[in-house]
């Protein structure tokens, strides 16, 4: 137990201050750990393993910070709860950037050899590891660090092979020759997601083949002339009256003088261009079916790096783009180009390196997907299914499992899984298995390395210590509550997460899926290096602390929708939290060292204690609700309206009148409420601003080591006062009006003035008398008086609130025309607020359609705009006849 209340908290919030070692503190006593107590509920979440190549992003804090919020909510509210921390390998993207820190230094991979490689590639991943949790560390992530994973690590390689062979053993991996999507660049191939259609100007070059033995041609179009060199064969439709004398005859293939076969074939468009199509099985997927069905040779015409080959005849060497510009000069000098348009169409690019993808023909292995993505669909039918938020994403997920191609999985690498398969030396016979071969001189193994999605699909159970289905984790943490991703990877990770899951676990791998979009510069861009608009998370940490920068992330959108960085709005949070730490410093010091054994909320209470009481139980509500449905923007909302403007401008304010008082009892009370809604306050909003409220309620009276693993709030049936709120309500109502017509007439608050108040009944009346004091304190009227029977003032500026006027005389300070202008315009905001809510009512559809309680809160309203109409009227006419 702890009495906390310090109060030699900094005169000013400084967040580098309050942040500084307060992680070690959460880390080193393990309030981040899930503990196993078989008492608690099980809650888990595995983090979307950031890949170990650079410095995390802004994307990353989002969604990460998002996850936090979670799983510091759900540890207070006494569930056992594991945040499993980890990294991908991140194949491509790693191998990319350590291979270009080799050419810094005038080295490459090969001169280095397989082994040398993977040892410089393993101390890049300790190196940027390392990294990556100081980021973590910086943004307060309560991540169970005795849990962390690597994709490469040696229990997730067990479950990578284990699910290698045993997909293997069923026929659902196999191996053969296809076109793939190749990249030049990195020399690896890429998976259809890995694929960025970009529009980009083309051309669309015009071709005659001269048909065999005959005056005829027949006309070509293509957009990738150098493919030519590699053609086997001419299709028309089967159908195509114009070219069906010619099926089975041959033409001279231009420059390289190949024969080559007219195929008939329904894949091919008879209204598209010529109606004839140039068939290159060896580069280009649709070819490659038809020649499948028409045995048609395939023609290599490149290498790996987007050279041309010997098959590329007086072209081996040029570069594939280079060969098109001189093959184009060739065909038009010999005739056989006889047309060129421009063409604007989508080009492939691979997502790692930007080159244009070149479908390729080579040998790869493949997962049969159809069997998978049927059985992941049909998850979606049963009660088990994932839940995505928001729920239009299902659909998203769902039409790519129904259109679902195989999935190439090898690359072309060294850093990755390398594929549990081995080729005998002599007889070629291949072996795969978990294991090497007994024998491994007399084998060699598969040279290629799996896709890292491969090894990512795996990450909800391969972390918990699968394929041992009697492991601890597995057994308690599996499957997750929630994962919590970007809509950029729902086909990349989501999709194959739940196939994979489905498949090897026989469940979900997450109950729900939280979506959210991407942080966009203030103009509404994507950040990107070119644009130069990126936005460094540290950096924001730096300036303003991860608290704010927390906060804006999490409030400043809705589940799906994207969020655009505004300086200003994280500005904006550093505000608020400078407000919390204010306001929390100023209680502290009116507490003379009360403790947490002092705290009495049964004396008798004021007013504003009753109704900060009983806003705290509704903001409780509402907190909680919307975390739990994943809503932050609205519950930090919530937390935002309930601690600036009701728990700092008004309770704090009206609690100094008895801490300043000489009545002991009442200081007593006021220090006990004021101590409790903190408490339960920093509670609410330590997983939105972790830091401020570890510093804030350690110096609070408190019980317990850290506010990680303090109970959260719940509301307290004995502390609702619904009374208590209207009075307040109507309370502020008057003090904001007085406020508000000093302002207009330019008199300050010092000045006193004359108020009168003129309610509708007597116990309205009551009520203000029974709390004049906060009248008086708060408007600082030289006279009061409160009555149901009460003449208004001939000159006087006036006010209508909710079972009341306000009347203040202003002899010498008002202007008559000015109130009358200004009573014009109140008349005419309650006659349009009349107007819509009659309209409202009047529609038949929503009375009948809407809930019961709205419909009778619109009919409310109206009896209250109709009655402040009229009071504003009769004000006026009074004016008037002045």
């Amino acid at each position: 137990m702890e009495d906390g209340n310090r109060t030699d908290m900094s005169s000013k919030y400084d967040p580098r201050e309050v942040e500084r070692d307060r992680y070690r503190f959460w880390v080193n006593g393990k309030f981040f750990e899930a503990d196993g107590d078989k008492e608690k509920e099980p809650f888990t979440i595995v983090i979307p393993p950031p890949n170990v190549t650079g410095k995390l992003h802004l994307g990353h804090a989002w969604d990460t910070t998002m996850q936090d919020t979670l799983a510091r909510m759900k540890r207070m509210q006494g569930y056992d709860v594991l945040w499993l921390p980890g990294m991908d390998h991140a194949g491509i993207a790693t191998q990319a950037k350590v291979e270009a820190k080799l050419k810094e230094q005038g080295q490459n991979r090969y001169d280095l050899g397989r082994e040398k490689f993977l040892e410089v590639s393993w101390d890049w991943k300790e190196e940027y590891a390392d990294f990556i949790r100081s980021q973590w560390e910086k943004l307060g992530l309560g991540l169970d660090y005795s849990r962390e994973r690597f994709t490469m690590d040696k229990g997730l390689s067990e479950a990578v092979r284990e699910v290698f062979v045993s997909l293997y053993e069923k026929g659902l991996i196999y191996r053969g020759e296809y076109i793939i999507n190749w990249d030049p660049d990195t020399q690896t191939a890429l998976s259809d997601i890995e694929v960025i259609y970009e529009e980009v100007d083309g051309k669309f070059y015009h071709m005659h083949y001269p048909i065999k033995d005959s005056d005829e041609t027949i006309e070509i179009a293509t957009t990738r002339p150098e493919t030519m060199l590699g053609d086997s064969a001419v299709a028309v439709h089967p159908d195509d009256e114009r070219y069906k004398h010619l099926i089975g005859k041959t033409v001279i293939l231009p420059i390289v003088g190949r024969e080559i076969e007219i195929v008939a074939d329904s894949y091919v468009d008879m209204e598209m261009g010529s109606g004839a199509v140039k068939i290159t099985p060896a580069h280009d997927p649709n070819d490659f079916a038809i020649g499948n069905r028409h045995d048609l040779e395939r023609i290599l015409i490149m290498n790996e790096d987007g050279s041309m080959n010997e098959n590329a005849l007086d072209y081996q060497g040029l570069d594939r783009f280079e060969c098109r510009k001189q093959i184009v000069k060739d065909l038009q000098e010999q005739g056989f180009l006889f047309k060129i348009e421009d063409h604007v169409h989508q080009v492939g690019h691979s997502e790692r390196s930007g080159a244009v993808v070149e479908p390729y023909l080579s040998t790869q292995w493949f997962v049969n997907m159809q069997p998978l993505a049927d059985a992941a669909i049909e998850l979606q039918q049963g009660d088990e299914k994932v839940h995505f938020v928001p729920d239009r994403f299902e659909h998203t997920y769902l039409h790519w499992m129904e259109n679902i191609r195989d999935w190439c999985i090898s690359r072309q690498l060294w850093w990755g899984h390398r594929i549990p398969a081995w080729y005998h030396k002599e007889t070629g016979e291949m072996f795969v298995a978990r294991e090497a071969p007994a024998d491994l001189e007399n084998w060699v193994q598969d040279e290629d390395v799996l896709d890292t999605w491969f090894s990512s699909a795996l990450w909800p159970f391969s972390t918990m210590g699968w394929p041992d289905e009697d492991a601890e984790d597995f057994k308690r943490y599996f499957p997750t509550d929630v994962l919590v991703t970007g809509y950029d990877i729902i086909f990349f990770w989501v999709a194959r997460m739940i196939f994979q899951s489905k498949q090897f676990t026989g469940r979900r791998p997450f109950k729900d899926v939280l979506i959210h979009g991407l942080i966009r510069d203030a103009e509404g861009r994507k950040m990107s290096k070119s644009l130069g608009n990126g936005v460094d998370p540290m950096d924001v940490i730096d300036q303003y602390g991860a608290d704010s920068l927390r906060y804006f992330l999490l409030t400043g959108s809705s589940p799906g929708q994207d969020l655009r960085f505004h300086w200003e709005k994280v500005e904006a949070t550093w505000n608020f939290a400078n407000k919390v730490w204010n306001a929390s410093r100023f209680s502290l010091m009116n507490m003379d060292n009360f403790s947490y054994e002092d705290i009495d909320l049964n004396g008798e209470k004021s007013l504003a204690d009753k109704w900060i009481l009983t806003r705290l139980n509704e903001t409780i509500e509402q907190v909680t609700r919307n975390t739990d449905k994943y809503e932050f923007g609205e519950a930090g909302r919530h937390l935002y309206n309930f601690i600036w403007d009701e728990l700092c401008d008004w309770y704090i304010e009206m609690a100094k009148l008895p801490l300043y008082s000489d009545d002991e009892q009442a200081k007593k009370t006021t220090r006990s409420v004021l101590a409790y809604v903190l408490d339960q306050t920093m509670r609410m909003l330590h997983p939105y601003m972790p830091f401020i409220t570890e510093e804030i309620w350690q110096q609070l009276p408190h019980e317990g080591e850290s506010i990680t693993v303090a109970k959260w709030p719940e509301p307290k049936a004995e502390f609702h006062d619904e009374n208590a709120a209207n009075e307040m309500k109507r309370l502020v109502s008057i003090i904001k009006s007085v406020r508000n017509i000093r302002a207009e007439v330019d008199t300050p608050m010092s000045k006193q003035i004359k108020l009168f108040i003129k309610t509708e009944t007597e116990a309205v009346a009551q009520e203000l008398k029974s709390n004049r004091s906060y009248l008086e304190r708060f408007c600082n009227p030289s006279e009061l008086v409160i009555a149901t029977e009460l003449e208004a003032p001939e000159k006087a500026m006036s006010a209508v609130i909710t079972g009341a006027e306000l009347f203040l005389p202003l002899e010498g300070l008002i202007d008559i025309d000015k109130e009358i202008e200004r009573l014009e315009k109140e008349l005419d905001k309650w006659t349009k607020e009349v107007e819509r809510v009659q309209k409202k009512l009047a529609n038949e559809g929503f009375v009948n359609k809407a809930p019961q309680n709205v419909v009778d809160e619109e009919r409310q309203k109206e009896k209250d705009y109709l009655e402040k109409q009229a009071k504003v009227k009769a004000r006026l006419e009074d004016l008037r006849s002045t």
